[in-house]
């Protein structure tokens, strides 16, 4: 169910619809959403749709509430913890939304819709929620959520305020011993500030001093036993408070039963006003749901294209029509028309509204669908294989109450050996009772669908003129691939139109007017390359000659060529100290060796060793062992 979801995108559907839904178990519901195969499951999935959103239409949008973390805190009275008063402020709350929400329903009761009688299951427990009223607020237990609790704190307000007062006469009357001119709070003692020096010029206890133990926090002997008296009444405030608490998160804890109620309504009207949201969202109708295996849809719309630009479909089959054959151009919006139709009978039988005008749609045992590439690469599957793994696992699945949906049947592989295994595979559905929807190229295929019974062609519409796709569905009749009208109109020349045509029909192409006939093509004027210019750097190197005299680039030292440029532009130069091998670009002509040299000079008295000239003198008159040693 998983890929169907995926192929014909109804998991879409579901993310809208959850972002509608509040409560986490209504989100676990939608995500859980599949088609019913119980007819009076799914009429009470419709009827509760349809009920949802009239109430919504009449009387607005109802005023839910998640009431997440009830459940925990209900838990905890039960285990007998002693809930806060910041949690028993939020149950509280909880309790307020939950009265709203039965008073929306009350009022709708007066519209005689069965979803407003949810209402008598919902308990506000108003003893408790007033209770929570009058003695929480602010997160804090109130004052007067008991006449001691409100004894108690005002005695602390007047203790302190005594304990104050004690502390400022003292800093008022010793204002030469103070650091500061006023008093603080220092670990719950109220203290002035005592320059060190003046330690025993007060009397009290020293409580605290300063980082630098110049100024001394002192606690004056006549406010001390104000601090005791207050400790007193604060530890009576505070058991006060807890009993307080404790009483109220015991009548928490007896209320548990009727609070797991209302969540539980509370759940079952979030899951059932989110889907009366989205038919409202979408423009959607309630469908007319049968078992007679018949499927009309009128103006129906694919629910994620935009309602503007969507053009609406008006599709029918079943009774003696098992199947239907789509046939036309590519981008003519085949696949979109086969995905609206499988997708809007996903969603009526999962108990939501579809997006037409009007519908009948019949329950499906199952939705078996083929649609995209479905190449994967990681188990090495081509377009042909993946096509026909999908489709082999249809065939064995399908049964007479199941509706199957083959995007481009029979692509991927030769045209003929395709279009046989395409007629193969329609007569099995056939044989298999199912309706099914198919789309493809295929002519032969169309041919086919006209002489089988129980077959109906059908064609998506195309504007000649526009070159556009009209994304209409003409059932009845068979559709054409508009291929070398598209092509003649975009300007293929009609010469290759005639071979095309020779090669695909035997015939030759007819649809040219006069003066349409141009064999050639109207060429377009394209930048020229632009090669790099050959330098032939040998030519470059061997204008140098033995005993030219040359600068060495850059720092224009002078060398005489000793070694002519190899294949490579490299010469050896000899410099005063040591020879060099160095690329022709980095020396230059100084003056050549005809200006320096008689004609026919020999040079190794230059560039040999005394050693070499001698054993090469020898070799020219006579076999001689030995070895010539160059630098």
């Amino acid at each position: 169910m998983i890929e169907i979801e995926q192929v014909l995108e109804f998991y879409k559907i579901k993310e809208k619809l959850s972002e509608l839904a509040l409560t986490e178990k209504a989100k676990q519901e939608i995500q859980e959403l599949k088609p019913y195969l119980s007819e009076s499951r799914l009429a009470a999935a419709q009827r509760e749709t349809e009920e949802a959103r009239i109430l919504i239409e009449r009387a607005g949008n109802p005023p839910l509430v998640s009431l997440q973390g009830m459940m925990e805190l209900m838990k905890a009275a039960n285990r007998g913890e002693c809930l806060s008063a910041e949690q028993l402020e939020t149950f509280g709350n909880a309790l307020v939304a939950v009265g709203r929400l039965k008073a929306y329903l009350q009022k709708c009761k007066g519209y005689e819709i069965s979803l407003a009688y949810e209402e008598d299951r919902l308990c506000v427990l108003e003893e408790l929620k007033d209770a929570i009223r009058t003695q929480i607020r602010g997160g804090r237990v109130d004052d007067y959520a008991s006449k001691l609790l409100c004894s108690l704190r005002e005695g602390i307000e007047r203790t302190s305020e005594r304990m104050r007062e004690k502390a400022e006469n003292i800093l008022r009357s010793n204002k030469e011993c103070m650091s500061d001119s006023f008093s603080t709070i220092r670990n719950g003692h109220i203290c002035i500030p005592v320059k060190k020096e003046y330690k025993f010029r007060i009397s009290g206890t020293v409580i605290d001093k300063s980082s630098t133990g110049n100024t001394l926090f002192m606690e004056p002997s006549s406010a001390a036993k104000y601090y005791e008296e207050l400790v007193g009444l604060r530890l009576d405030e505070e058991n006060e408070e807890r009993r307080i608490l404790y009483v109220l998160t015991a009548m928490v804890a007896d209320s548990a039963e009727s609070m797991e109620q209302n969540i539980d309504t509370i759940e079952k009207l979030d899951f059932a006003f989110a889907k009366g949201k989205l038919s409202l969202l979408y423009g959607g109708v309630r469908p007319v749901i049968t078992t007679d295996r018949r499927i009309i849809l009128k103006s129906a719309r694919h629910p994620l294209i935009d309602r503007e630009i969507c053009v609406p479909l008006q599709f029918e089959m079943g009774g003696d029509v098992r199947g239907i054959v789509i046939t036309g151009p590519n981008t003519g919006g085949k696949t979109v028309a086969i995905k609206t139709v499988a997708l809007n009978c996903l969603m009526a039988q999962s108990g939501l509204h579809v997006t037409c005008e009007e519908a009948q749609i019949s329950m499906n045992s199952q939705f078996l669908c083929d649609i995209g590439d479905g190449q994967n690469l990681s188990e090495n599957l081509s377009t042909f294989s993946a096509h026909i793994t999908n489709i082999l696992d249809i065939l064995r699945r399908v049964e007479k109450d199941s509706l199957v949906v083959l995007d481009e049947l029979g692509s991927g592989t030769d045209p003929a050996e395709g279009m046989g295994i395409a007629v193969a595979v329609l007569e099995e559905l056939k044989k298999s009772g199912a309706l099914f929807l198919v789309t493809t190229h295929y002519p032969e295929i169309k041919e086919y669908a006209e002489r089988e019974s129980g077959l109906l062609n059908a064609r998506m519409t195309f504007d000649r003129d526009s070159l556009k796709p009209l994304y209409q569905m003409i059932i009845g009749e068979a559709g054409e691939s508009c291929a070398f009208y598209i092509a003649k109109k975009l300007g293929m020349p009609y010469s290759m139109l005639r071979r095309a045509s020779m090669a695909a029909y035997g015939e030759e192409y007819t649809l040219a007017l006069p003066g349409e006939e141009s064999d050639e093509f109207l060429k377009l004027s394209a930048e020229k390359i632009v090669k790099k210019k050959k330098v032939h750097h040998q030519q470059e190197a061997d204008k140098f000659q033995l005993g030219d005299s040359v600068f060495v680039l850059p720092d224009r030292k002078i060398g005489i060529v000793c070694q002519t440029a190899n294949e490579k532009g490299v010469l050896r130069i000899q410099l005063p100290d040591r020879k060099i091998w160095i690329n022709h670009k980095r020396i230059k002509l100084h003056v050549a060796a005809e200006e320096l040299y008689p004609e026919d000079y020999d040079f190794s008295i230059i560039f040999d060793t005394v050693e070499n000239r001698k054993l090469r003198h020898q070799m020219d008159r006579k076999y001689t062992q030995g070895v010539i040693h160059y630098e």
